[in-house]
């Protein structure tokens, strides 16, 4: 074909030439002039921004014949093969066609071959984060121990899918997003050079969306000059942009100041009935909006601007239209935006949305005004001295309310844990038996399987300790579990009942906590010398394999536990 787009006639062939990349074209020029070259290069970033034509130049730079140089000549046969292509040691591989392993392994057994046209080998991978693992692992053996005449540059739009021990082998360089400045004063170059009339306005809002790439940028310029006659004008740069063009904007901007739901409504039906777009409408709107905050809160970062090219009718809008209306608008377009990507009417959801933001009612804030500070403050003072005399007023009646009775008062402190029977617990002591006890616990755990889950659960950590023929002491390990059973009457009803059914006798449950239950035991031994409190306080005879250990071990190596 005899025409090429402009994005391929206006690529860049020096260093000089990639715009807004400056951060990475001084270091790499830097380094070609130092001879610091490294065996491996990663470049990442958006698409458009310059990856694969700064792989190329630097392909150039390095097998330059007038190297060491900070830009490729353009003019020696190396520098005018790696441009046409026509050189095989400089290789661009895609990746995005060619991700398995075999293929990647064909490129890579050539790499210990020495060029043969040029100084260095150089292996161009574009979109390398298509290959699969195994490509990967078998690139990485090669990063690891490179031959001294091969050189890697890899490109991506995506580094987060590169191993990190790929890109740890690698000198990483991120791209930005171009400016639309930037992408401007490129277009204007072109526009010149190839002879096109071109309006700057047309220029700004191509730029703008672009996106901060410049091969769109450049491809929506192409497409703009064919759509158009004569002149590029900013009407065929909304076309070709499928933007909504600022008039209609401004036009229903002021619908919703004015509160003309008519008026905006017609103005929507005549964008979406030339073909708009209603999300990319809505998207254009927000935009509209975002750029008046930023206009009406920094009007000197005009390069921030994205949407909106500053008119008059844009500044006489900006000016009427308050920052706290701006957020409701957009908070609104926001939800709005929202919606439609969750329906199949997306028009009925803008059209709503336009009768509501022409109904929006501002948000009022109160202002206090210079002259009702003096009243406010008198009207202060007056409301504290008021509060000074209910206080003094009030002190004698809530000391009066804050003073417990002494009949409350002994009531809480009885409350105030548990307090077992201790006379009780000391008469069964006294009339304790082993074989009262014996029994209670050979039928204990029958017992147990007769109660309710709920009675039986009370008695999870609880064991008998003494028991005389009319009553038997229950030890509970913690404090509120012996107060929840003693408190629960139908509890112990049903506990002597079933022990009265198994043993045949009835006897009185007494309980007691453990902590209390060691110290009632050793004051009742100290008070009447007694050896426990599980049977009479009397001298009890000594069974007879005690006596026996005692003597064969001695009296004192015998220790009895019961």
């Amino acid at each position: 074909m005899a025409y090429q787009a402009l994005y391929r006639v206006w690529r860049p062939q020096t260093f000089i030439d990639v715009v807004g990349q400056e951060h990475i074209t001084k270091t790499l020029q830097n380094a070609l002039l130092q001879q610091k070259i490294s065996h491996a290069y990663l470049f990442s970033g958006p698409r458009g921004t310059g990856k694969t034509s700064a792989a190329k130049i630097l392909a150039k730079a390095i097998n330059c014949e007038r190297t060491p140089v900070s830009e490729p000549c353009n003019e020696c046969e190396s520098c005018r093969g790696i441009t046409n292509g026509t050189i095989s040691d400089v290789l661009e591989f895609d990746a995005a066609s060619n991700s398995r392993v075999e293929e990647m392994r064909d490129v890579l057994d050539k790499v210990k071959f020495a060029p043969t046209m040029v100084n260095f080998k150089v292996y161009i991978i574009d979109e390398v984060h298509m290959l699969s693992i195994s490509a990967f692992n078998a690139l990485l053996k090669t990063l690891e121990e490179p031959p001294k005449h091969v050189i890697f540059i890899l490109a991506t739009t995506e580094p987060h899918k590169i191993p990190l021990t790929i890109i740890s082998r690698c000198q990483r360089f991120d791209f930005r997003r171009i400016t639309a400045g930037s992408i401007v004063k490129r277009m204007k170059l072109i526009v010149e050079e190839t002879g096109v009339e071109c309006d700057e306005r047309a220029l700004q809002l191509i730029a703008r969306a672009a996106d901060g790439g410049m091969r769109d940028a450049l491809s929506l310029l192409d497409q703009a000059i064919s759509y158009s006659q004569d002149r590029v004008t900013i009407e065929d740069a909304l076309t070709v942009t499928g933007s909504v063009s600022q008039g209609f904007l401004n036009k229903l901007s002021l619908a919703f100041r004015e509160k003309n739901v008519a008026s905006g409504l017609e103005t929507l039906d005549e964008l979406l009935f030339h073909g708009k777009d209603p999300m990319r409408f809505i998207e254009d709107f927000i935009l509209f909006y975002r750029d008046m905050l930023l206009y009406k809160t920094a009007p000197n970062l005009e390069e921030s601007l994205e949407r909106v090219l500053l008119d008059d009718d844009f500044r006489m809008m900006a000016e009427t239209i308050s920052t706290e209306q701006l957020y409701q608008l957009i908070d609104l377009l926001n939800k709005t935006q929202q919606e439609m990507r969750w329906t199949n009417h997306p028009r009925i959801f803008l059209e709503v949305a336009i009768v509501k933001l022409c109904q929006l009612e501002e948000k009022q804030t109160v202002q206090i005004q210079p002259s009702n500070i003096e009243q406010l403050s008198s009207r202060i003072e007056q409301l504290e001295h008021e509060l000074e005399q209910l206080k003094t007023k009030g002190i004698a009646i809530t000391q009066q309310d804050s003073a417990p009775s002494p009949q409350k008062t002994a009531h809480r402190s009885s409350r105030k844990g548990f307090q077992p029977a201790v006379g009780k617990i000391n008469d069964v002591l006294k009339n304790a038996t082993k074989g009262d006890l014996q029994l209670l616990k050979n039928k204990w755990g029958e017992m147990r399987a007769k109660l309710m889950k709920s009675h039986a659960a009370l008695l999870n950590e609880a064991e008998p300790v003494a028991a005389s023929s009319t009553s038997f002491i229950l030890k509970f390990k913690h404090e509120i579990h012996c107060q929840m059973a003693m408190d629960n009457h139908l509890f112990i009803e049903t506990l002597t009942n079933a022990l009265k059914e198994l043993t045949g006798k009835g006897s009185e449950l007494i309980g007691v906590p453990e902590i209390q239950w060691v110290s009632i035991r050793e004051d009742f031994l100290n008070s009447n010398h007694g050896e426990d409190g599980e049977g009479p306080v009397t001298k009890k005879e000594e069974e007879p394999h005690i006596t026996e250990a005692k003597k064969l071990f001695g009296a004192e190596f015998v220790e009895i536990i019961e």
